[in-house]
């Protein structure tokens, strides 16, 4: 099964990480599960641009589902560009996408991936209205 990156979607930034000697596997190519952590790191970096790091005590994003198309092996050594999208905010949620490309090879896509977070009052442990200050981002 293959997920989908829509067409229209919005840059929201980019990210570039060094692929390291020790993420790769016993294959010689990146690890399956270092494409999820490249993921994360772009999102965590958008996260931390917006400003809105989870608070315990208050609100914030929690992933409820995601997924990763691999595409092309990624090998060292290199840079991976890793581009993170939004699209299709709903009353709490919000899809996230990212594109991975090898600096050195600009719009070849490697890997594609996505999430989707889910706006939560912590304490409460439910799920809450986007805020408006995020929804205008986005």
């Amino acid at each position: 099964m293959r997920f989908e990156v829509p067409a229209e979607k919005k840059l929201t930034n980019q990210v570039v990480i060094p692929i390291r000697w020790g993420d790769m596997d016993a294959m010689g190519h990146l690890n399956n599960a270092v494409y999820f952590r490249y993921l994360e790191i772009v999102r965590i970096a958008w996260f931390d641009e917006l400003g809105c790091a989870p608070n315990p005590q208050g609100e914030g994003p929690v992933i409820v589902n995601a997924f990763c198309n691999f595409i092309r092996q990624l090998e060292y050594p290199g840079d991976v560009l890793a581009k993170h999208y939004v699209c299709n905010p709903g009353r709490s949620s919000i899809d996230t996408y990212v594109t991975l490309e090898r600096t050195d090879r600009p719009g070849e896509v490697y890997a594609e991936g996505g999430a989707k977070l889910v706006w939560v009052d912590f304490p409460k442990q439910k799920s809450v209205p986007l805020p408006e200050w995020l929804r205008a981002r986005v």
